[in-house]
């Protein structure tokens, strides 16, 4: 039973006047809006898809519209001392998803012709960045004050054609003329925030917009959006304390839990761990855990994407990159790394300052796990259910300790996928076992794991095991386990505290499964 009536949790609720309103759970973010707000008054963030962009944006429109009432008790009550009242234009794009050219050109009209109404005014222009203009001129002399541009999703007319050489053009044109006057109508702005997932560069956006400070990378900013491992511990003690009650757990246990699930997420180095909010906040009510985020989203562009580049699944893991390459305008890559990052597929885990590059990986397991079953159709075979019972059946057996049994499994498995064209080589066969083991739960797969003498193929940790897997493709079982031997694998994981168990498989070209193996205990 619960202790004590609790706020309620604001999942699905985008507007800051309507979470105060109805007492739920505010993860104080003020004080880093409060700084945004004087470093410069035009600020451009990114963060991938539901990671409080929204929320955010409806804040600061409270804000600046100087409803002081809603912010009492918060870090910004207690410094602001003159909240002044602004008019705020605020532009919703995530409605203009999927549009032409003509299409596009009409949702600009539509959302420019409701600020206009909240205003009183009314406008005869037809080409939306004059109407954009002539509203923020107005709005300027009608208040005595100047106005106040929120833009949330400003890139959502172009994710989808992102690499779409015919339809990205076209509609990078409409949108650049549509912002234009940000720039032209800087005496009657007071404040400007672009907010979205992506990152365009200005030249092709924002024009002559060269005063936009980007604050996405910026430390201070880190835990703008998310909710950060101390917000969890100082603010959400009480929901962890129920979810912990009803799984029968420690809150530590649970805490661990969520942190393995739901966290890892940096957008800046340094920067305090930052749990995705919409998974977070959905596992507290529900009190458990499911793939919330991944869910809610669909993958197929990355697929696609990887298609495009020529990726492989295994090739989304330790990424070395410096910023250029990650935080970089979207439509000008010419690899996956900065549509990975800019979505949240991957996320910055280290920084090294002497040659200052990044090191990018998957953040957590739900997006792991997520990203490995999405990818199931395009890798292996259309019916996932026969994979995941595979991958289960053998997470069973290797539970016991049954090598054997295991690898007798993906032999019977391999026999039933059907043909593609890279199935006689040894990455396909390393990209598959990759992926059954990924969907285990509870155990690590990595692959291309450096050694002083070369590079294990797989490893696998589980509980009580830590397996060195060697492939070969048309040669032999003992031919691989005497590269293993050779190369002293076993040696590079001394300081496990597992037992080691070295694994040397050999995979049949023509009959696209396992041809023979040979395991040892070390």
């Amino acid at each position: 039973m619960e202790s004590k009536q609790l706020k309620r949790l604001p999942v699905g609720i985008q507007t800051f006047e309507k979470l105060i309103e109805q007492n739920c759970l505010y993860i104080d973010k003020t004080a880093y809006i409060h700084k945004m707000i004087k470093a410069s008054n035009y600020v451009f963030l990114s963060r991938p898809r539901r990671f409080g962009k929204s929320l955010l944006v409806s804040t600061l429109q409270s804000y600046f519209e100087g409803k002081k009432e809603l912010f009492k008790g918060l870090y910004i009550e207690q410094v602001e001392k003159e909240w002044k009242e602004y008019p705020v234009l605020r532009f919703d794009l995530s409605g203009s998803k999927y549009m032409e050219k003509e299409q596009l050109q009409n949702y600009l009209l539509y959302i420019l012709e409701e600020n206009e109404r909240r205003f009183g005014l009314s406008s005869h222009y037809t080409e939306p960045n004059i109407r954009l203009s002539n509203l923020i001129t107005r709005v300027h002399e009608q208040t005595g004050k100047q106005v106040v541009v929120l833009i949330d999703e400003y890139d959502a007319p172009l994710l989808d054609v992102v690499h779409e050489s015919e339809k990205l053009p076209v509609l990078r044109q409409v949108m650049r003329n549509f912002y234009s006057p940000l720039k032209a109508c800087d005496p009657h702005l007071h404040f400007v925030f672009l907010t979205g997932i992506t990152k365009f560069s200005q030249l092709s956006i924002f024009s002559e917009l060269n005063n936009l400070k980007n604050i996405s990378m910026e430390p201070e900013f880190a835990a703008l959006c998310g909710i950060s491992v101390d917000e969890v511990r100082e603010q959400m003690a009480d929901y962890l304390a129920n979810f912990a009650a009803a799984q029968n757990k420690t809150e530590e246990e649970v805490f661990e839990t969520l942190k393995v699930q739901y966290d890892g997420y940096h957008f800046a180095w340094p920067s305090p761990d930052i749990f995705n909010p919409f998974s977070l906040l959905n596992a507290f009510l529900d009190k458990r855990l499911n793939s919330y985020w991944f869910e809610s989203g669909t993958t197929t562009f990355l697929i696609e994407m990887l298609r495009q580049y020529s990726n492989v699944f295994t090739d989304i893991k330790s990424i070395e990159a410096s910023a250029y390459d990650f935080d970089a305008p979207t439509e000008s890559a010419t690899n996956i790394v900065p549509l990975l990052y800019q979505s949240g597929y991957i996320t910055i885990k280290d920084y090294n300052p002497d040659f200052d590059y990044y090191v990018l990986d998957i953040p957590n397991r739900e997006v792991r796990i997520g990203l490995t079953r999405s990818l199931i159709p395009a890798y292996i075979m259309p019916n996932t259910l026969v994979v995941n019972n595979t991958a289960r059946r053998m997470a069973q057996c290797l539970t016991k300790e049954d090598v054997e049994g295991a690898l007798t499994l993906l032999k019977q498995f391999l026999t039933t996928v059907p043909y593609c064209d890279n199935a006689n080589t040894e990455g396909h066969f390393q990209q598959v076992l990759y992926i059954i083991f990924t969907l285990v739960t509870g155990y690590f797969a990595d692959v291309e794991v450096r050694t002083a003498t070369g590079r294990v193929d797989m490893v696998l940790r589980t509980a009580r095991k830590l397996y060195l897997f060697e492939l070969k493709l048309n040669r032999s079982a003992e031919a691989a386990m005497q590269q293993i031997n050779l190369k002293k694998y076993p040696e590079r994981f001394a300081l496990c505290n597992l037992p080691i168990v070295k694994v040397g498989i050999n995979f049949d070209a023509e009959k696209h499964t396992l041809a023979d193996w040979k395991i040892e205990e070390q």
